[in-house]
């Protein structure tokens, strides 16, 4: 069911993760591993894929930049909750979708993804919708990695829309069995066919070009800052939370889980070390403590 407009998506799709790659490996100093697939037709899911992964890097303990384009006979129900016309429905989608987890405890981990799936029910069109946006999951927090980080995010998609997509962004992003966000956010859209197909493109585009301009100055800014096992043991703490969202409310780990998507692809975005402590809460007073205190929690990062 590959569509004229799926193409040109995907052209543009992996000349973002190429990019972006090639910018991260940059500043680490180590090549990132490609590993290309392909589902046989026939499969539940059939197409294509290039995941790039980084492992014990000298800036990125892990961290990967994949590239997916699939084609299934049913769409799942993770994808058609809000668009019920469409279940059951032929589709495909593609996307790129990033995170890293650097391993200097005061540089932020980042996820950032863009997306388009297409559906074409029986008898009618087929109908196309986009996602994506970027977040940033601080560990001890900055104030200005955070409105440098948010007033990019605007400056590459608008006022009016990032006024719409970061409350989203806090919201979707948020650990409701923990009663905490994830980090500090950032933009999240879902289901945009705002003005049609070019529309979400345009969309689409403004925000993944808009990643490497909003996170690689803070990697420089603080991938120097010395650390020691007191910060990497917060670290590892945090990170445990961010394995929970990820495996407990993200709605994409479902899709692609529960939609026969390709595990080791999926599960890329887990941190390579991470830890539980029952009922730990930092000392009061303490830049741990800090974090919470001042970043996991609504502000307007962009105007402070």
């Amino acid at each position: 069911m590959a569509t004229i407009a799926a193409a040109g998506v995907r052209a543009y799709l992996l000349e973002l993760q190429a990019r972006i790659v090639g910018a991260l490996e940059a500043a680490d100093g180590k090549a990132f591993v490609a590993d290309g697939w392909t589902r046989a037709a026939g499969a539940p899911l059939e197409g294509d894929g290039l995941t790039r992964v980084i492992e014990e890097g000298e800036l990125f303990e892990r961290g990967g930049c994949n590239f997916s384009h699939v084609r299934g006979r049913s769409l799942p129900a993770s994808a058609s909750a809000h668009r019920s016309e469409l279940a059951g429905a032929p589709f495909e989608a593609l996307g790129v979708s990033l995170v890293l987890h650097p391993r200097n405890p005061y540089v932020p981990t980042v996820h950032m993804n863009v997306r388009m799936l297409a559906a074409t029910p029986a008898g009618g069109d087929t109908v196309s919708w986009f996602g994506g946006g970027m977040d940033l999951t601080p560990y001890y927090g900055f104030e200005d990695d955070a409105r440098h980080f948010h007033r990019t995010c605007r400056a590459a998609i608008g006022a009016e829309r990032y006024a719409r997509f970061k409350p989203w962004c806090d919201e979707y992003f948020f650990l409701a069995h923990r009663n905490e966000p994830r980090g500090v956010g950032g933009i999240f859209f879902d289901d945009f066919a705002e003005g049609g197909h070019e529309a979400g493109c345009a969309l689409m585009r403004a925000t993944g070009d808009a990643f490497l301009d909003a996170y690689l100055p803070i990697v420089q800014r603080r991938r120097a800052l010395p650390y020691g096992e007191r910060e990497r043991d917060f670290q590892a703490w945090r990170r445990g939370r961010y394995v929970e969202f990820n495996l407990v409310w993200d709605r994409g780990t479902q899709f692609g889980l529960h939609g026969g998507g390709r595990t080791e692809s999926i599960l890329m975005s887990m941190p390579p070390l991470a830890r539980w402590r029952y009922d730990w809460q930092p000392e009061p007073g303490t830049p741990e403590a800090r974090l919470a205190a001042d970043f996991l929690r609504p502000r307007d990062w962009a105007d402070e």
